[in-house]
């Protein structure tokens, strides 16, 4: 086996988090032999200087901009050049790595991915609102500036290996995968009750809380959902969602002529950052290994009752527009109330669908400005303001 040609100069933004950290600890592992262009935290100044200080890259960024004198304490002497804010961060998507890690969570990973594939890098995407909120945009400036986008969920990943583009035209469905999340065998009324310590506490994963919630509630399929159709260019209708308690199946591709291929492996993130490191090559690391006779393999159907997000998500996806962005902002303000007991859990939900509505009936939601991001923007605070408004007419969760 020759050499890889690997990419050598990386970024990676997001790299305090649990995406961001198995990328670096990947890459240690393998042995490959790169240059850290930037490395970019949210407001974990402690971990972001740790790394720092092992992979030296030309610039260190803190999003939070009252850690800059403690990230720039922290890497005294270094020579490792400090920035903090918002457009700090953006600024370091647009420098010239080759490969981009887009870990940041939440609608404010957007404008750096779009940073990045606007400097023509190949971006392993994290990130699901960029595609949710800025889909068909995003993918048509990558493309026009060389770049590629490659999907780094582990559900999409899958897709991504076992999708001919050349019989495209021949596939029946996209099933996703899901664990279920914490409460997959609850009954709604127990769900009603669910406390956030109970919410973030995933079955088979380590998360932060927004995305652990988004588990629970199945707004990540939701959102998964969104993302495949832009992906692959595949209607809503025939992307559907697999309940999988022990996710070793990651994702199913089936053809019109019966056949059903699945990408399996463990329930590990690395393997599929891997797939998008070393592109259109396999890297290799070491890798768990798949044991397929420590148990047996178990579906079923996700409950529709029980989980709405799916249908709303399907929902904003056909409408089109900035409905799924929309769907996108209504959901960060609920999760972000739950967590702060505010609403129930099963509110969550009810004031995705409430702020949908709303905004449908008043006629906000409209094309994308011609500016993507300001475009994003615009829809994302209108959203926001609408959703802060059903939260505020609900009462306090008991």
């Amino acid at each position: 086996m020759g050499p890889l040609s690997l990419p050598r100069r990386l970024s990676v933004l997001g790299c305090t988090g649990s995406v961001g950290v198995s990328t670096l600890d990947l890459i240690e592992k393998s042995g490959a032999e790169v240059e850290i262009i930037a490395l970019t935290a949210g407001r974990n100044v402690e971990r972001l200087a740790q790394q720092a200080r092992q992979w030296r890259p030309r610039l260190a960024v803190i999003e939070d901009e009252t850690k800059l004198p403690e990230l720039r304490d922290r890497l005294a002497g270094t020579g490792i050049a400090t920035a903090a804010g918002a457009h700090a961060v953006v600024e370091a998507a647009a420098m010239d790595a080759q490969w981009v890690m887009s870990a940041i969570v939440g609608f404010a990973g957007l404008g750096p991915t779009l940073a990045a594939a606007r400097a023509g890098a190949v971006i392993g995407l994290a990130n699901k609102e960029s595609l949710v909120c800025a889909g068909p945009q995003l993918l048509r400036i990558a493309k026009l500036a060389g770049g590629v986008i490659i999907p780094v969920d582990s559900e999409h990943s899958a897709i991504f290996q076992v999708l001919d583009p050349l019989n495209a035209q021949f596939v029946a469905r996209l099933i996703l995968t899901s664990s279920g999340g914490p409460f997959r065998a609850w009954t709604r009324e127990e769900m009603a009750h669910a406390t956030p310590e109970q919410a973030v506490a995933h079955p088979n994963f380590s998360m932060g809380a927004k995305i652990s919630v988004d588990s629970a509630t199945m707004m990540n399929k939701g959102l998964e959902i969104i993302e495949a159709a832009y992906l692959f260019s595949m209607p809503p209708e025939r992307v559907d969602v697999l309940i999988h308690h022990q996710q070793i199946i990651h994702s199913l591709v089936e053809y019109v002529d019966g056949s059903t291929l699945a990408q399996l492996g463990p329930p590990d993130m690395r393997p599929p950052i891997a797939l998008a490191f070393a592109w259109p090559e396999r890297l290799p690391w070491p890798a768990p290994r798949l044991d397929l006779t420590k148990g047996p393999l178990t579906f079923e159907n996700p409950d529709g009752d029980r989980f709405p997000a799916l249908q709303i998500a399907k929902a904003a996806l056909a409408a089109g527009g900035a409905a799924p962005a929309v769907m996108n902002a209504a959901n960060e303000v609920a999760v972000a109330a739950f967590l702060d007991r505010r609403i129930g859990f099963l509110d969550i939900a009810a004031i995705v669908a409430d702020t949908l509505e709303r905004v449908e009936v008043q006629g906000l939601a409209g094309e994308p400005n011609s500016d993507v991001l300001e475009g994003a923007k615009a829809t994302d605070a209108m959203a926001r303001r609408v959703a802060c408004d059903v939260v505020a007419g609900l009462r306090p969760a008991s």
